[in-house]
């Protein structure tokens, strides 16, 4: 009979204002620590705008860190992928070996009217690349930009394509910066709140948005039973699904029920019931309309009664760094049996009843997790990740 192999989760990084490292982030998290402030930086023309941004002084250390012709969207992927090659040395050179790259805006905030030559701005294929190259990457890594579930949509692709038998392991990386042209873009729906969010809250007003980049190694290791040696422990990406509202360019269903059939294949697919998911890592972006979808998309899943959170309180909307970063913190979560607080939740606010986490806790024994995440256009996706005994 032959051995299974499972897409293992092998190495991740998480970089944002709060901290550089995944673990390093939830320690902070589990200090009452975030990256969202009020901040009035004068290229947002003194409009000041609540929202998890890097400093003057973390840019100049990612400048000395990696000197040369590299805009602030290719300096973040820099600072990521290279700590998560520390940890996991994958040889980017390897033909089995496989690159992703995920963002929402790229370099969109270089084009500004006094650009005179908008085609000297990178695209992002062209800033995969060239990050690729510094890396020795031994081909052209494939790009993904799919709204704000970039991140999701790039594991699943790299889960589907290692499924194939293509490659044996694969490096997604993702990131994204904060412009004058994406707050004007929020704000000109009226979507961002000049507070920290409330996510699921009765009182929300709104997004957070913010700057970050995250990498996750994945490794198709064989598994020959419960707790083969080196694997026992280890979290892996057992399945995932996409689905589309086909409701409106910017709002997201109101019944919930294309989220909800994602989730609902995203689980048949892992071969789990909604009594076996330990934790919701929910999308959450404290607008009045995505938060009520969610809730509903729960409920039709069956998962009403299973702890849900939202991250965008402690690092904003980080767009297409979001599905990444959010997938890692919640690993690490799952490692040490904990829910984490919905921070900024303090009086329910979306018609359905499902349980939104107001604190951190333990709950040992966990093994699965979904993470669900929307995106404008409609898009949806569910993943989940499951922990080997």
């Amino acid at each position: 009979m032959k051995a299974e192999q499972k897409t293992y989760v092998v190495a991740n990084h998480v970089l944002s204002p709060m901290a550089s490292g995944t673990a390093a982030h939830v320690d902070a998290m589990l200090l009452g620590e975030t990256g969202v402030r009020f901040s009035h930086r004068q290229e947002y023309h003194g409009q000041g705008v609540c929202a998890s941004l890097f400093s003057a002084e973390d840019w100049k250390e990612l400048h000395t860190r990696f000197p040369g012709d590299w805009s602030p969207f290719e300096l973040l992927l820099l600072g990521s992928l290279t700590e998560v090659l520390k940890q996991a040395p994958v040889d980017l050179a390897d033909p089995r070996t496989l690159l992703l790259v995920a963002s929402t805006k790229g370099n969109i905030g270089l084009l500004e009217p006094s650009t005179t030559d908008p085609e000297a701005v990178s695209s992002l294929s062209a800033s995969a690349s060239k990050v690729g190259r510094h890396f020795g990457y031994h081909a052209e890594p494939i790009v993904v930009s799919n709204a704000c579930i970039s991140g999701m949509t790039a594991l699943l692709v790299a889960k589907r394509l290692m499924d194939s038998g293509l490659y044996d392991q694969a490096v997604v990386t993702g990131a994204d910066c904060i412009s004058p042209f994406i707050i004007a873009g929020f704000r000109s729906f009226q979507a961002l709140s000049d507070e920290p969010c409330r996510p699921f809250d009765l009182n929300r007003k709104g997004i957070n948005l913010g700057e970050a980049a995250a990498s996750m190694v994945l490794a198709k290791l064989q598994v020959d039973g419960p707790g083969p040696a080196g694997t026992a422990g280890l979290v892996y990406l057992a399945a995932g699904s996409t689905s589309n509202d086909a409701n409106h360019i910017s709002g997201p269903s109101r019944t919930g029920e294309e989220m909800a059939q994602a989730i609902m294949a995203a689980m048949e697919n892992a071969g789990l019931e909604p009594r076996d998911i330990g934790f919701i890592a929910a999308h959450g972006t404290a607008t009045p309309y995505n938060d009520e979808m969610e809730s509903k998309a729960f409920t039709q899943a069956a998962l009403q009664n299973v702890p849900a959170f939202s991250l965008k309180a402690y690092f904003g909307h980080t767009l297409g760094a979001a599905g990444l970063l959010e997938s890692a913190i919640s690993v690490e979560a799952l490692k040490r049996g904990l829910i984490l607080a919905s921070r900024g939740y303090e009086e329910h606010g979306v018609s359905m009843p499902v349980i939104i986490a107001k604190e951190h806790y333990q709950q040992p024994g966990m093994q699965h997790f979904l993470k669900t995440g929307s995106g404008f256009g409609g898009c949806n996706a569910a993943l989940i990740f499951s922990k080997n005994n």
